[in-house]
């Protein structure tokens, strides 16, 4: 039967309560009756649902809904079915087979739809009418969305100033109301995770429902894109899944659905994880490098990849049990590196906004480790779409990003109209 239950106290919750965190204030995990579940043919029954036009069977989370909850309603956008690319020319860089799977292909351009899809039908299902999140960006441009086209109130609570304006324009447009706090990530987290006591599952019409990956249900939304991943390469896992790492949600999911898709005998191994922060952004990365000794968050993190911008992540002590469980490895990028890597991206026709491009920055760093080796597989995530930050992308290739090294500029050239100066600059 499915339960919640603390990774804190290891209190347990019935799935009806629809709980988003424990009275200790610690975060729950939902656990999944693996014994049951082993006695249905997983695979058979995931594959035979792609490429249904019924929404249940054709959303690329709710195909896997066996190994997610129950709901009366599913509140869905179609949301998954994202492309996994390999990448010829990035591939013979790296001498190993890249993949990028791209989850800015999902309706409002980034990963979250997946768990917002979850959480929401969670929420909706309990009555709830108020969703709220913290956001730096995506998070807010999903939740707008989803509440728009459910007919909810959504709310996004915005740090100030650095949050990418492609980001900020979806949540304006799509109605949700935007509140901007003083302060950055953190301080806005902080509200939320107020507010998230105060949740009344007796009255949750009047309640206000947190849709920040703290909550359980967005976890099991994300834990489809390994699914996914695992599904394209006909159920062969890769030898490594590397990925940007912010407030930590994803690295927790994708520990969860390795576990449990190893467990159900649906992969015969599991891939390493291996996630990648900011260097001025980088809380888990030291966590990380003290041997698990000591959590410290980071005062006044800074960086170009606003979506990762997080210096108290709220989901480092899932990620630790997911880095542990897979023989995984946090790293950090600079600046120059996810710059770098974000421009190689785009010039192999695939593209990505800053933060995504930490997977690749990583990629480079475990081949050069020996980490990786030659000819394995490795999928690097790429969370987020080219158009999400079009300024960074603009102030690359126009040389006006201070402090960065740009070794990839594509300048805009002036020509005369006319045919010879046409020629002259194509030569």
């Amino acid at each position: 039967m499915l339960k919640l239950i603390c990774n804190s106290c290891q209190k347990e919750f019935a799935l009806a309560e629809n709980r988003v965190v424990c009275d200790c204030g610690g975060l729950l995990d939902l656990v999944q009756p693996l014994e049951e579940l082993k006695k249905l043919d997983l695979k058979k029954t995931f594959d035979a649902r792609l490429g249904s036009r019924t929404l249940l069977d054709g959303s690329g989370v709710w195909r896997f809904r066996e190994l997610l909850f129950p709901a009366q309603k599913i509140i869905s956008k179609w949301e998954g079915n994202t492309r996994l690319y390999f990448s010829e020319k990035i591939s013979q860089e790296i001498g190993a087979e890249i993949f990028f799977k791209h989850e800015g292909e999902n309706p409002s351009g980034s990963f979250k739809d997946r768990g917002m899809t979850a959480a929401i039908t969670a929420g909706a299902s309990a009555g709830c009418r108020n969703f709220v999140c913290a956001s730096t960006g995506n998070t807010s441009a999903s939740l707008a969305s989803y509440c728009a086209d459910a007919g909810l109130n959504g709310i996004v609570i915005i740090p100030e100033g650095k949050i990418a304006f492609g980001k900020l324009s979806q949540a304006l447009a799509f109605g949700a109301k935007v509140l901007q706090i003083k302060g950055n990530f953190d301080a806005a987290m902080q509200l939320v995770n107020e507010l998230s006591r105060k949740f009344d599952p007796e009255n949750p019409s009047e309640s206000v429902y947190i849709l920040n990956s703290v909550n359980p249900f967005r976890v099991e939304g994300q834990k489809t894109i390994v699914l996914e991943i695992l599904q394209q390469l006909n159920w062969e896992a890769p030898d490594w899944i590397v990925l940007p790492a912010g407030n930590l949600g994803n690295t927790s999911a994708f520990g969860k659905a390795i576990t449990e898709a190893f467990a159900l005998g649906l992969i015969a191994k599991k891939p390493r994880i291996a996630v990648v922060q900011a260097a001025g952004a980088n809380p888990f990365f030291k966590y990380f490098q003290s041997g698990w000794t000591k959590f410290e968050p980071v005062a006044d993190p800074e960086t170009i990849a606003t979506a990762i911008k997080i210096g108290n992540p709220q989901s480092y002590l899932r990620a630790k049990r997911a880095i542990e469980s897979t023989d995984g490895v946090v790293l950090e990028a600079s600046e120059n590196e996810i710059l770098d890597a974000k421009a190689t991206i785009d010039a192999a026709g695939i593209g990505c906004e800053p933060a995504s491009a930490c997977s690749l920055a990583g990629i480079r760093q475990l081949v050069k480790s020996g980490e990786i080796k030659k000819g394995q597989k490795v999928v690097g995530v790429l969370t987020g779409h080219l158009l999400k930050d079009p300024d960074t992308t603009i102030d690359y290739h126009l040389g006006k990003l201070a402090n960065v090294e740009i070794t990839k500029a594509n300048r805009p050239i002036a020509i005369d109209a006319t045919v010879d100066a046409f020629l002259s600059a194509i030569r």
